[in-house]
């Protein structure tokens, strides 16, 4: 670059070159080649040995959008489905703090020492309404059990879905059980309506709850702890263990006014410490005797026929509305009905009906 003040008109002053710069790009990059996708073939193959790069493959695949992706996935879904089934699925929940992602991996790390066996924990990770990501730290809360060679943790984000719960995590428990994993953990976001999907997949419902922080009824509402089939409070150490025996006395006092179960299991309430690892086999000695007891009495079955039609119906759901959104014709009048019941002069259910009338007459006309 020529310097103007180096001009002979310009006397007394100089300018030295500066150093020539070196190029943007870095001139040892190369561009890597994308990943081949796999055939359904290849992902059943992998599966089935239990690999878990193809399982987690196979997941993202599942979780995808593009209608691609969900051809493959469901092909694959399909060819595992005869493999899957033979788990123990546990739902866990509770107040956010209240150590879930920790008690996972105490959890974790005493069913695989106890019980043997493989363990996979689906953890959802809450989306932002804003930015739409999740920052899937779960992990980090689980430093042993996320190095265990017999454990398997996939956080997935809840995408907006019902209550956070992540849409396809039924999909995925299918293809985790194809892989070999005999134990299924699901972690929710929090309470809320997640709770109600997650107790729809899961053989037992856990709920953590805490100690010491206000009035304890107050702290999960009815609806929640009607799906529980077992209460633990966590945190029963040092000076809160007598707080913690106080909740679990209240919450079996709680219990009592609800009508009994339809599996006929009377749900227990324990306390533990999950940091210092104490309780922790009280816990699971109930899930066992839970799974025992109605897998004799015959609602073990009855809850998983039951599951599987409730997520026939969610799909058709889904579909429905996945269908509607994607309409063209829809898609061309949904501003204009916005706007107008946004200046009040159409009324929410009017403009319902109106782009319902309008979808429905074009599937006619297409008949």
């Amino acid at each position: 670059m020529q310097h103007p003040e180096n001009d002979k008109a310009y006397k007394g002053l100089t300018v030295n070159e500066g150093i020539e710069q070196p190029s943007g790009v870095n001139p040892y990059f190369r561009r890597k080649a994308r990943k081949r996708l796999l055939s359904v073939g290849e992902y059943v193959e992998g599966i089935l040995k239990g690999d878990t790069t193809v399982l987690s493959q196979a997941v993202t695949l599942v979780e995808s959008v593009r209608p691609e992706h969900q051809a493959v996935a469901q092909e694959v879904i399909e060819k595992c489905l005869p493999h899957s089934g033979k788990s123990i699925r546990v739902g866990i929940s509770g107040v956010p703090g209240a150590g879930k992602s920790t008690s996972i991996d105490v959890f974790g790390l005493h069913v695989l020492e106890q019980y043997g066996g493989k363990l996979a924990v689906l953890a959802i990770d809450p989306s932002s309404e804003r930015s739409k990501g999740s920052i899937l730290g779960d992990k980090t809360r689980m430093e042993k059990l996320s190095v265990h060679p017999k454990s398997f943790i996939r956080p997935s984000p809840s995408a907006g879905s019902l209550g956070g719960v992540a849409r396809k995590t039924r999909e995925t428990i299918i293809l985790c059980e194809a892989a070999g994993f005999d134990k299924i953990f699901v972690e929710t976001v929090g309470v809320g309506q997640s709770e109600t999907a997650v107790h729809s997949m899961v053989d037992f419902f856990l709920l953590i709850q805490l100690a010491g922080t206000g009035d304890e009824l107050q702290g999960i509402k009815r609806g929640i702890m009607e799906m529980a089939d077992g209460i633990v409070i966590n945190k029963a150490d040092g000076d809160n263990v007598d707080k913690a025996r106080l909740a679990a006395a209240q919450f079996r006092n709680a219990l009592h006014l609800f009508p009994k179960p339809e599996s006929g299991w009377t749900p227990e309430v324990l306390t533990y410490s999950g940091f210092y690892n104490l309780g922790v086999k009280e816990i699971w000695d109930m899930v066992y005797r839970y799974v025992a007891f109605v897998k004799r009495n015959g609602y073990f079955e009855h809850r998983r026929n039951e599951q599987s039609k409730y997520w026939m119906y969610e799909t058709i759901n889904e579909h429905l509305r996945d269908s509607f959104y994607h309409n063209p014709l829809v898609a061309s009048m949904l501003p204009g009905k916005e706007q107008q019941v946004l200046h009040g002069s159409l009324t929410s259910f009017v403009a319902a009906r109106d782009l319902l009338d309008a979808y429905f007459r074009q599937l006619r006309e297409k008949q």
